[in-house]
């Protein structure tokens, strides 16, 4: 097995997607030629596209469409070439409008194919710095450093919290309770303010950051569930349990964009918290024992943590899955622990 296809069996979850174009009803009279299209392209590759008339209608103009934006319009049956620079990884939607006959209304074709990651990641490794204990209660979302306190949000209704805690000691500063009615999620600080999410509610909440005082109460303009938090300075980036992380104006709290996140030709689902290292988006994957280093322009993953062997240092006997990742900037180590865990580790990576 090839190095890159070991590390995203390390992430999944994830299968390979083929192409899946909209086959014809008993009423249409085109359709694409799908052996011209493949079902996965890389994004350096050109999909060159054409149309099958199968009953030799007369074509007047096909205009031609990728994810409802006008491409090319051609006389006749005449194909289309377009090249994937700029695409989201991810399913890419076809569109194609025949008018044939001297009829004014046309046909609709529609198919889509698949852009995958040309990165093959590189597997990390790490060497272990610290470990201090965790509060074996905490079900824990979020995990980030705001100046030199660790802040930790967790989940479960009526046990949903987040707090500014020692991380040294586990020595709790302050914790703000969530409402029984909330599953709490992720958070993330930016310009001196607390984001949270929860999970099935479509709600979250502002708090000032230095008292934690609660400021706003917003509701997500996209019906996605919350999962894991970032910003790198200006936009947040949040997670929703797919292989999609949105962005999401912290001015706002609008969402204004995607990016799918991708391993080789694998669509890499379930990502949970997240962690800003570097200009990279560091992910949990939800029941995996690894992080995926994310690049945030693109959704490729560059590189693997793998990190099975700290689980099993685990003994709290309630114990679940690795959820939690912090970068303290100053000593340049990553963070991590997991829900119900009773160690957390500090520790460095490297290639």
């Amino acid at each position: 097995m090839k190095k890159h296809k070991l590390l995203s069996v390390i992430l999944l979850g994830a299968s390979i997607f083929s192409c899946d174009h909209n086959k014809k009803n008993q009423e249409s009279y085109f359709g694409f030629d799908e052996a011209k299209i493949k079902a996965q392209y890389e994004p350096s590759e050109t999909v060159n596209v054409a149309i099958l008339n199968a009953q030799n209608k007369k074509i007047d103009s096909i205009v031609y469409y990728v994810n409802d934006k006008n491409i090319a319009s051609k006389k006749s049956a005449e194909g289309v070439s377009f090249d994937l620079k700029g695409k989201k990884l991810g399913y890419q939607n076809l569109k194609a409008l025949v008018y044939f006959d001297g009829d004014t209304a046309g046909e609709e074709v529609n198919g889509r194919v698949e852009v995958i990651s040309d990165v093959q990641p590189k597997l990390l490794s790490y060497t272990v710095v610290n470990t201090y204990p965790h509060d074996t209660k905490s079900f824990t979302e979020g995990l980030e450093f705001f100046r030199d306190t660790l802040m930790e949000s967790t989940g479960q209704k009526g046990a949903s919290y987040f707090r500014k805690i020692n991380y040294k000691t586990g020595y709790v500063f302050k914790q703000i309770n969530m409402e029984p009615q909330y599953f709490g999620e992720g958070i993330t600080v930016i310009g001196g303010k607390i984001f949270q999410l929860t999970w099935q509610d479509n709600t979250g909440f502002v708090y000032n950051a230095n008292s934690l005082k609660l400021e706003k109460t917003f509701h997500y303009d996209k019906k996605i569930e919350g999962w894991g938090m970032t910003n790198d300075g200006k936009v947040i980036y949040e997670s929703d349990g797919t292989e999609k992380i949105w962005m999401m104006d912290p001015a706002t709290q609008k969402i204004s964009d995607y990016i799918n996140v991708y391993s080789g030709s694998n669509k890499i689902k379930a990502i949970n918290e997240l962690e800003w290292i570097n200009g990279k988006i560091y992910g949990n994957i939800w029941q995996k024992d690894a992080i995926a280093v994310i690049n945030p322009a693109t959704g490729a993953v560059e590189s693997v943590l793998n990190l099975a062997d700290l689980r099993k240092q685990i003994t709290a006997p309630d114990a679940e899955v690795l959820n939690g990742i912090a970068y303290n900037p100053k000593t340049k180590t990553i963070f991590v622990t997991g829900k119900y865990w009773d160690k957390m580790f500090e520790i460095k990576v490297a290639e």
